[in-house]
Order: C-alpha cells, then structure tokens, then sequence
C-alpha cells in the first residue's frame, strides 16, 4: 500500500473535479444521435467513448483497491452512461477523501485511467464540434472547480466564449 502525502492527494481530488466539471460540460445537452455519430471508419462513437470513461473510473477503483480488473461496458443510453462515468468518478473521489493508503500510489491513477480521461473528454467535445454542438470554449483558470464536486451538478461557466 502507498501513503500519500495530503497535498498529493487533494491534488489528485481537485484532478477528479476537473474531470467531472469538463466531463459533465461536455456531455450536456448534446443533440439526438450524437452518440452513434462516427468521424469515419474504425473510429469510436460518443458512446463508446463515454462508455470507456466509465470503464477508466471502473478500473481505477478496482486497482485502488488492489484487485485490478477490467471490464468493457457496451455503450447504453447517453443519459445512464453520463450518470455511471460521473458516479464511478464520485466513488474514486470518495475514496481518496477517505484518506486511506491505496494498493497503488496516486501517481499511477493520475497517469494511467485519470489522464486517460482527460483525453477523451476531450475527443468528446472534438466530436462535439464536428457533428455541429460544438462546446462552448471557456477560460477554465477562473473556473469553479472544487474539490469534492464531482457530479453532473456542476458550477456555471463563470467566462464562456466563442
């Protein structure tokens, strides 16, 4: 088990929350079929990638708690694979909050499923764009991004623009 130091760990924390804020923004409101639009061939769907976003959060628990597994979830409905990528983000948050060593150290969730995430998110706003529900761009320094928040109830943008 690795102990971390409190800084590292609300470090980490404050990471989930960006991946919630920027993960719930740019899940809402997308339009109808969005989920199976395809760039082009052998290219993943929003769906499949939200759907992956979960299976990341899935995995990271399961190696927090030293019984590393993966499993591939089909993509579901857009609005239940939002709410279980946000809820699996909610339980790892938990977890770190609980403050507890973890079979694994925080670097390697941060460079493995974490950041993965972040990538992701962000093919899913590129997709966003290109199927004409382009997200709106944000000056995310300023955003409200808090430790803790990692649900779909997120701040307002505090400076959107486009």
């Amino acid at each position: 088990m690795t102990a971390q130091s409190g800084d590292a760990r609300r470090l980490l924390r404050h990471t989930l929350a960006t991946v919630a804020y920027r993960g719930a923004k740019a899940c809402r409101g997308v339009p109808p079929g969005f989920s199976t639009f395809r760039l082009g061939e052998g290219t993943r769907t929003p769906g499949q990638i939200l759907a992956h976003l979960g299976d990341l959060f899935a995995w990271a628990l399961t190696l927090a708690n030293g019984k590393a597994a993966w499993v591939a979830a089909e993509p579901g409905a857009w609005d239940d694979d939002v709410t279980r990528f946000l809820s699996l983000v909610r339980q790892l948050d938990e977890a770190l909050a609980r403050g507890q060593p973890l079979a694994c150290g925080d670097e390697q969730l941060f460079q493995g499923p974490i950041a993965d995430a972040l990538t992701h998110i962000g093919q899913l706003a590129l997709l966003r764009r290109r199927a004409g529900a382009p997200v709106r761009g944000e000056n995310y320094f300023v955003a409200a991004i808090e430790v803790g928040r990692v649900g779909a109830d997120q701040a307002a943008p505090r400076r959107e623009f486009d």
